[in-house]
């Protein structure tokens, strides 16, 4: 069972819904995922259950949305495997000590990510930075935080970065990191408590350049340095998500140097018992705003 947003082809309006054995049934009283996720836990599962009264549409005939709207924020955490701290050192010879000091330490590097309304679903478009020469996607597990502080499920997320602007000074962290179409989530929501193992989910990641694969990778959450509980603690540490918060809890496959997206790029991010993100690569915000207003359905 997932946990979708989406909107059917006669409406084109977001609604928030079930998808379940290739239907798809809506929630009733649920007007966005940022008001399910303001609802304690067992008050969500209990909202995901109630199917009676909703009369059923087949999941083809539907478009997914990005599973994030409303107020909800998209936060990351970095340097949480030793892949990526091996990779932050490779970038930044000036500062490397900076990613191993961190991966160490007690406090977790967290950063804001993205507001909803830039993020990028399964299907559509993400971007690599026209002033940057060196850029990857990292798929990550997606924590989905309610407004308690409870995980209610988790999704895929791939956190595209330009490895060339943090490599040169870690304080362009923000611009490597946040832009428009540089976040993709999806393609649903996998509710928390039909997953038995978070720390045993494969991730894998193709990148495909003119209809082959140009780079492809596999790794696993075992490998995930800190647990999650951790990570979305120190979040809530000093702030509040009245309609909760997605969180990428880090990335265990970057692809070596000199690899780099190019534009025309497509990027698949496949985690175990969540799904497959796809999301095809333009170059530049002038090619992305375009995609971006493209699919944009009403109300979104």
């Amino acid at each position: 069972m997932e946990i979708i947003r989406y909107h059917t082809r006669e409406t084109r309006i977001p609604q928030v819904g079930v998808r379940d054995q290739g239907l798809v049934f809506s929630l009733p009283d649920v007007p966005s995922l940022a008001a399910l996720l303001a609802l304690p836990v067992e008050e969500i599962k209990r909202r995901t259950a109630e199917r009676e009264s909703s009369r059923p549409v087949a999941a083809a005939d539907v478009a997914v949305l990005p599973p994030i709207d409303g107020r909800t924020e998209v936060w990351a955490a970095g340097v949480t495997y030793f892949t990526s701290r091996e990779a932050r050192v490779e970038e930044s010879e000036r500062s490397s000590d900076v990613y191993r000091q961190v991966y160490e330490a007690e406090r977790p590097e967290l950063f804001f990510k993205s507001a909803a309304w830039r993020v990028a679903g399964d299907g559509q478009t993400i971007a690599i930075r026209a002033d940057s020469v060196l850029d990857v996607p990292e798929p990550e597990v997606a924590l989905v935080i309610n407004r308690f502080g409870e995980i209610a499920g988790y999704t895929a997320c791939n956190d595209v970065s330009s490895r060339s602007i943090e490599g040169e000074n870690p304080l362009y962290l923000p611009q490597a990191k946040v832009y428009l179409g540089g976040c993709a989530l999806g393609p649903a929501i996998r509710p928390a408590w039909e997953i038995a193992d978070p720390y045993n989910l494969s991730i894998e990641l193709a990148i495909y350049r003119d209809g082959v694969i140009a780079w492809q990778g596999r790794a696993s959450t075992s490998a995930l340095r800190r647990k999650f509980d951790e990570l979305a603690s120190f979040l809530l540490r000093a702030d509040i998500y009245p309609d909760g918060v997605i969180l990428a809890t880090g990335t265990c496959l970057v692809p070596p140097a000199p690899f780099s997206l190019a534009d025309g790029d497509v990027v698949a991010v496949t985690v175990g018992e969540i799904g497959v993100l796809t999301t095809d690569v333009v170059r530049g915000l002038d090619r992305m705003r375009a995609a971006f207003d493209r699919q944009r359905p009403n109300g979104s």
